[in-house]
């Protein structure tokens, strides 16, 4: 039976790819790792179904650890990470060394086990930064000017994935996912942040929602979606190369915003909240999604306000 090891279980986007994995791949073992003292909440519903081992993504002993004990298995997603940019500003060390370190004690024990399994090194949109309108669509060889310690610590874990695989020879993909939405989506992400906001408000909660910047522009794409185009990647040999995952429109946070306030149950009013800028905040990302098309049959079947429905009715039943 083909074997896969998927790092941070309990993360958003690990959860789902356990979800797709159990409902597509129904003959495929699944191994994933979580941290000490994790929220498993994203995996409650499906946690007799998998084996979770526990895991200390920064101690590489730990890491190695957990691949000598499992031993070979076809495919790794490593998922695990700091993924929140305000928090970067704020714990920049803790970002790099999760992020960083952890890439390279992963791709280290990987290398060890057996350099033919194919590992997925999960990148971000951020890694791109600052970005002029006129570079949109965003290509893979667009120059990478990140603007946070986390699009930083993300640049570095995509270029070790790239050393790797052309030192050793090693099966490494990077994924740069654009921005991800749906259910699961943590609250401290701005689109479930709204959610939540509204859902309270629903619930008796003060009529405000609070917000920081709503000029940024994202390119959306439904997690489940994310994880479908991931295992579709993950069918192919790879050299360190890197793709795009995202839709190619672009939606700015005003929209989402108003699209969720459009399905409250109550009237919504608008407050800026100061403690919600950042530092600095990247602009427009809108990525180019023709080299996934180009591997792949995948195509979204999610539409935007569907995804953007489907996390405010999350919320909905969680507050």
């Amino acid at each position: 039976m083909p074997k896969v090891l998927i790092t941070g279980a309990d993360g958003f986007v690990a959860s789902h790819m356990i979800d797709y994995i159990l409902l597509h791949q129904h003959r495929t073992d699944v191994i994933a790792t979580y941290r000490r003292l994790s929220d498993m909440k994203n995996i409650k519903h499906c946690m007799k179904d998998i084996t979770l081992i526990e895991m200390e993504l920064t101690d590489p002993l730990s890491v190695e650890s957990v691949f000598k004990q499992v031993g070979y298995v076809d495919k790794v997603f490593h998922m695990a990470a700091q993924t929140f940019v305000p928090t970067s500003w704020q714990s920049p060390q803790s970002t790099i060394e999760t992020n960083i370190l952890g890439t390279m004690n992963v791709l280290e024990a990987v290398r060890k086990v057996d350099k033919g399994i194919f590992v997925a090194i999960s990148g971000s949109s951020e890694e791109y930064g600052k970005v002029y309108p006129h570079e949109c669509p965003i290509k893979e060889e667009q120059s990478l000017r990140p603007l946070s310690p986390y699009g930083v610590s993300k640049v570095a874990a995509d270029k070790l994935g790239f050393q790797y695989a052309q030192s050793y020879g090693m099966n490494v993909l990077v994924t740069r996912a654009f921005n991800m939405t749906g259910p699961r989506r943590a609250e401290a992400f701005v689109d479930s942040n709204f959610a939540k906001q509204i859902a309270t408000i629903e619930k008796g909660g003060k009529y405000i929602v609070q917000h920081g910047n709503l000029d940024a522009i994202r390119d959306f794409t439904d997690v489940r979606d994310t994880v479908n185009a991931y295992w579709a990647l993950s069918e192919k040999k790879w050299h360190g190369d890197v793709i795009n995952v995202c839709t190619g429109v672009g939606h700015s946070m005003d929209e989402v915003l108003t699209v969720l306030s459009s399905m409250a149950k109550t009237p919504i009013v608008r407050q800026i909240d100061q403690n919600r800028m950042r530092p600095s905040d990247v602009p427009i990302l809108i990525g180019d999604n023709t080299k996934l098309k180009m591997y792949t049959s995948w195509y979204p079947s999610y539409g935007w306000e569907e995804s953007l429905e489907d996390l405010l009715c999350y919320w909905r039943e969680n507050v």
